[in-house]
């Protein structure tokens, strides 16, 4: 197969992601058409590159900037490591620093490359399907913060994106799976087509094959850059990407990033939303069991039993979609379609929760 071009034509900078099998050994020569200046870092976590970090033999020569992943480890700590190791290299303005790994390393590097020395050349080369489909795209970089998700970030895109599914042949079940609900977040919102294909073919979804995954996430991809083409900073259109992750953000931060992978935590927050669509008679039953018929054909998600309402109703008050004084959600009207609203009331909020089976 040929590799998918997607243009993302942000205001601040436009830049190609290159999709396809095998687009990895051609990394160099992909670095050296976006004009990424030629001193060229990598940051990766440890199990990535053992799989994979023969890949970045004609990439760069500098050492790999090796930190450790997941939720709880994004954090400014993190990010100091890696500060530590350009300054230790040092690592000019004229320098590229590369991402490679799922969503929590791109966006911790991502935002060191946003900030050192005011900016630097960022190029992501994300190694787990939801970064793929959706944190590699878009320029949003950032940490944690104890008391929500994301809340320190930046702004910042890239130059270029490579994306090789072959890289996902690694990748657990689990985290795979995770993939799939942003997948069907994009269905919900804006495609009808590509969430009856996820229902459809998730057979040959899961099989990871190359013709079938590629085309899924490149449509995925497409969505999402015409979203962040038309509206970067999220001030309108872009607040439709939020879809699952208000509550799902809360569901993350109460159990301290160690519970969910991202994608299942948003698996729970559209369902949230799903019910909240329907208790308010914007979205039909039928679309919601279709949803949640989905959700749940995928596998489990991690048990919720345990944990607090009051607790994930506190934490979404720290949300940063949080204008005003007033939380601004995502409701799905459809499949396919969608309403911003401002009004959810907590008493609303709990009623959704608690149908999920959340603690009282």
């Amino acid at each position: 197969m040929e590799p998918v071009r997607v243009d993302v034509a942000t205001p601040s900078r436009p830049y190609v992601i290159t999709l396809g099998d095998g687009v990895l050994g051609h990394l160099t020569q992909l670095l050296d058409d976006v004009k990424a200046p030629a001193r060229r870092f990598v940051v990766s976590s440890p199990t990535v590159w053992r799989f994979h970090g023969q890949r970045f033999a004609k990439a760069t020569k500098a050492e790999p900037i090796i930190v450790p992943d997941g939720e709880r480890y994004k954090q400014m700590p993190t990010v100091m490591k890696v500060y530590d190791a350009l300054i230790k290299a040092n690592a000019e303005r004229s320098s590229t620093l590369i991402t490679f790994g799922g969503g929590v390393i791109g966006d911790l590097a991502g935002y060191a490359a946003a900030t050192y020395l005011r900016g630097i050349a960022l190029v992501h080369v994300p190694t787990t399907l939801l970064a793929q489909v959706d944190s590699s795209i878009g320029g949003k970089v950032g940490v944690n913060h104890p008391l929500g998700k994301n809340l320190i970030g930046a702004f910042y895109q890239p130059h270029a994106v490579v994306a090789d599914p072959s890289v996902l042949g690694t990748l657990p079940r689990r985290e795979f799976r995770a993939g799939l609900y942003e997948v069907i977040k994009y269905g919900v919102t804006s495609s009808p087509t590509l969430f009856e294909r996820v229902a459809k073919e998730h057979r040959a979804i899961f099989n990871r094959e190359p013709e079938v995954l590629t085309s899924i996430i490149a449509e995925a991809c497409r969505i999402k850059a015409n979203v962040v083409t038309k509206d970067e900073k999220e001030s309108g259109l872009r607040r439709i990407l939020n879809f699952g992750h208000t509550a799902g953000h809360a569901l993350e931060s109460v159990t301290k990033y160690r519970r969910f992978r991202h994608g299942e935590a948003v698996g729970y927050g559209m369902l949230v939303a799903a019910e909240l669509a329907v208790a308010r008679g914007a979205m039909k039953e039928s679309d919601r069991k279709a949803l949640a018929n989905l959700v749940a054909s995928l596998g489990p998600l991690p048990p919720i039993g345990d944990i607090s309402l009051k607790e994930v109703l506190d934490a979404m008050k720290h949300d940063k979609k949080m204008i005003a004084g007033r939380l601004h959600f995502v409701l799905p009207t459809g499949i396919g379609s969608w309403a911003i609203v401002d009004d959810v009331t907590e008493k609303e909020m709990k009623k959704a929760l608690s149908r999920l089976g959340l603690k009282k």
